[in-house]
């Protein structure tokens, strides 16, 4: 199986477009909801979280891992690769890195996520690991995440916080914007109105899923231990009255979520 994890369901964006590209393939997905966010929590809380939910997924039968909140992959996803030698761990961060790379004309580009995220400044150095050829431009958007789970994607309040939010990178006349949180492609469309048809948006979440595609296309020896199938498992660390809602808007179909208590 493919083991999934994020603070809470935002990661199942990610889940979606695995699905999506990976249609085959059986996926295990966390949604550590008890804890969330983590945007907010220190580094080493974060790590630990990380660690955990992997060994969850583990122990389900998980093959490979992928981070798929923006904050764990910023501050754990290399300590993950330590702790987990012989497991492939993705995240979203890296994809992105290279998607926006490519698409820039101008080498400038915007930066958005949660606080924790922007804080690491690893987009940064991800873009200018080899040469610093880019202006990076970043911002913190905490309150995307509430507004995309209450599901005011296209409010006038939503717009006024999105056009404080983006008027500033837009002004620095970027060309590419990487939505640096799984939360905000539920906000892509009023995204787009406000940074306008001149700006690129890159999804993690569908340059993550392409990303895995092509390496389990060169890694048979994985692909095999994959368990086929369509019939995937969905577990969150507390399951509140409107989790089923927001599943259904968030992964595009109704699931049965299970609960997994992390001690």
């Amino acid at each position: 199986m493919i083991g999934i994890f994020d603070s809470g369901v935002g990661g199942l964006t990610v889940a979606r477009e695995i699905i999506k590209k990976l249609p085959n393939n059986k996926i295990i997905y966390f949604g550590d909801t008890a804890r969330y966010p983590y945007g907010t929590k220190s580094p080493s809380l974060i790590t630990k979280y990380s660690i955990q939910n992997t060994k969850f997924l583990l122990s389900k039968g998980a093959k490979i891992i992928v981070v798929a909140c923006n904050s764990a992959s910023a501050v754990a996803s290399e300590k993950l690769k330590k702790y987990f030698p012989k497991t492939p761990i993705f995240e979203v961060i890296s994809p992105a890195v290279a998607k926006a790379i490519k698409t820039t004309k101008n080498n400038k580009i915007g930066i958005i996520g949660t606080r924790a995220t922007i804080s690491t400044d690893i987009y940064n150095k991800k873009i200018n690991k080899n040469k610093n050829a880019y202006k990076i431009f970043n911002q913190a958007c905490p309150l995307f995440v509430p507004l995309a789970e209450e599901g005011w994607t296209s409010t006038q309040a939503t717009q006024l916080i999105a056009q404080t939010y983006l008027d500033p990178l837009k002004k620095k006349n970027i060309d590419t914007l990487i939505l640096g949180c799984t939360h905000y492609p539920l906000l892509r469309p009023l995204i787009k109105k406000i940074t306008g048809a001149k700006i690129r948006l890159v999804d993690p979440a569908e340059n993550t899923a392409l990303e895995l595609k092509k390496y389990l296309s060169k890694n048979n020896n994985i692909a095999n231990k994959l368990i086929k199938s369509n019939k995937h498992a969905f577990y969150f660390s507390d399951i509140s009255p409107h989790l089923d809602k927001l599943i259904a808007n968030w992964l595009g179909r109704s699931i049965k979520p299970k609960l997994h208590i992390i001690k």
